[in-house]
């Protein structure tokens, strides 16, 4: 396979010993079943149960080389990361998987069951929530701000959830990535209702957002941090039914969560070679939010393949 920094890796044999140095990628071992394998993670998956057994991996920005190595890992999975944080490793003779996001895996760790099974869980609570707000007209418009006047835009997994919820990002209309806006702009785009999280809780009574639609009418949509920010199984299923919940009191249902057990995993292959786009938004007719979420959530299962080979350096 070639990782998204154009290495190939290979690997002999199912790794036993797997560090992750995104959060993403934690999240998703434990939920296709390799969290048995993880001997490494970031400070940011802590909230995994379990966790606190393994190798705390976190610099006070980045991760710690020398922690990582100290995992004796057979892979590491770095998706998200920057150029910095894969160099550095790679000379240390480590395996490093470089992914744009948490998408390959269940391939690279020989759980494609629990991988497949994942896609099809997400893939049923993504179809569920888009039912809620189907045929809904006036979709409030919405912001995520991050603070010191950044803000989530269009090409971001954000914007793809904040689509799928029910709303509109306004400031994906003219803006991508995490840019920073000037007050003047976040006022001009006036959104109805602003996305928070425990860190950002009281941002809607701080100026520019105060004198926004949202700030005035005090309506926002409290998400936890981890779930809008990280993109793996359980932060799409928690976003997508707390934050369609909050929009559309009076459309959705709690009956519209589907469990694990009441859905089967997929089964079709997709061509081995092919990585779903993740990182962009989407309104085309399949429904806001829906195009990009869904390659989000498949998690190549799809792709699995049972064979495995040794890395060429």
């Amino acid at each position: 396979m070639t990782d998204a920094t154009g290495t190939e890796v290979t690997i002999e044999e199912r790794p036993n010993r797997v560090t992750t140095i995104n959060p993403s990628a934690a999240q998703t071992m434990w939920e296709i079943g390799g969290r048995s394998q993880v001997v490494g993670l970031t400070q940011y998956a802590s909230y995994l149960d379990g966790a606190e057994s393994r190798t705390n991996v976190s610099a006070s920005f980045g991760v710690n080389v020398e922690r990582v190595v100290s995992t004796n890992p057979d892979l590491v999975i770095a998706p998200n990361a920057s150029a910095g944080d894969v160099a550095p490793l790679r000379q240390a003779g480590l395996t490093v998987y470089h992914l744009p996001a948490a998408t390959t895996i269940g391939r690279l760790t020989g759980n494609c069951e629990g991988a497949s099974e994942a896609n099809a869980w997400m893939d049923a609570n993504v179809d569920s929530v888009r039912q809620v707000t189907a045929d809904a007209e006036d979709r409030p418009t919405a912001l995520y701000p991050l603070g010191g006047g950044y803000v989530a835009a269009g090409n971001t997994f954000v914007t793809s959830l904040i689509e799928l919820a029910g709303a509109e990002n306004v400031a994906a209309r003219n803006h991508t990535k995490y840019p920073q806006l000037s007050d003047e702009v976040i006022l001009q785009l006036d959104p109805a209702v602003l996305f928070v999280t425990e860190n950002t809780a009281t941002i809607a009574t701080t100026e520019p957002y105060a004198s926004t639609t949202a700030g005035e009418t005090n309506s926002t949509v409290a998400v936890q941090v981890r779930n809008i920010n990280q993109p793996a199984p359980r932060s799409v299923v928690s976003f997508a039914h707390n934050a369609t919940a909050q929009l559309y009191p009076d459309r959705y249902d709690a009956d519209s969560y589907v469990p694990r057990s009441a859905v089967t995993k997929t089964s079709e292959p997709t061509p081995a070679d092919h990585t779903p786009s993740t990182d962009q938004s989407t309104t085309d007719a399949s429904g806001p939010g829906f195009t990009a979420v869904a390659a989000l959530v498949a998690l190549l299962a799809l792709v699995c393949t049972q064979q495995f080979r040794r890395r060429r350096l």
